[in-house]
């Protein structure tokens, strides 16, 4: 073997060894991550709305609507091990996909392990422009008695294992209330469970960080 072919043969022998390096390094990466996902087995905060009541809905010309609400929604932390900081959120009413009052900002907090916290912000509209389709399908839905809004949350959270904080993630949550025509407004027919989502795993890329944009 010639001197040439001995530098080449070198060569490709420590090629193979950093790539059998790197191979490893990644394959305990993978490893520490699969294990610390199966002792702290992150799950997704659960919200329920438990009550809501509309005091004041009314349709002006043109095409505008003043909304005076009341929701009361439920939220419990179910990790053991993991912590969540809510940094903002935001609760708004919709109707038929369409934001019909301003969003209530609730105060910053954090949930601890299986901890629940309740809420009952005011929600208010006053002459919200709507289109003469949702004008027109809210007072079908007055004149039979019942109708379906969403409230919806939007916000910033942050998990926290021990000492260590991740970076911050969109939460979304939206919870579908059927509301019906009472002697004191109209009202929540039954709790409501609410589907989360926008909330990311609890260990943190840097593709994955996302600042809120409100």
């Amino acid at each position: 073997m010639t001197s040439k072919q001995c530098k080449e043969h070198r060569k490709k022998k420590l090629q193979r060894r950093f790539f059998q390096a790197v191979l490893a390094f990644i394959i305990l990466i993978l490893i520490i991550i699969l294990v610390v996902w199966l002792v702290l087995r992150p799950t997704k905060p659960r919200f329920e709305l438990q009550d809501a009541i509309i005091n004041q809905l009314k349709t002006t010309s043109p095409n505008t609507l003043t909304t005076n609400a009341q929701v009361t929604l439920y939220s419990r932390n179910p990790n053991e091990r993991i912590g969540i900081y809510y940094d903002r959120l935001l609760v708004y009413l919709s109707y038929r996909n369409q934001q019909i009052t301003l969003p209530c900002d609730i105060p910053p907090f954090y949930q601890g392990h299986k901890d629940v916290n309740i809420w009952s912000p005011f929600l208010y509209g006053v002459s919200v422009p709507i289109s003469p389709y949702v004008a027109l399908s809210l007072g079908e839905d007055q004149n039979l008695g019942g109708l379906m809004v969403n409230v919806k949350i939007e916000g910033r959270v942050r998990w926290k294992v021990g000492t260590w904080v991740s970076g911050r993630y969109h939460l979304y949550v939206n919870c579908p209330a059927y509301m019906v025509k009472g002697s004191n407004g109209i009202r929540l027919q039954n709790p409501s469970g609410c589907s989360v989502d926008g909330i990311q795993g609890f260990l943190p890329s840097k593709a994955n960080e996302v600042e809120a944009s409100f």
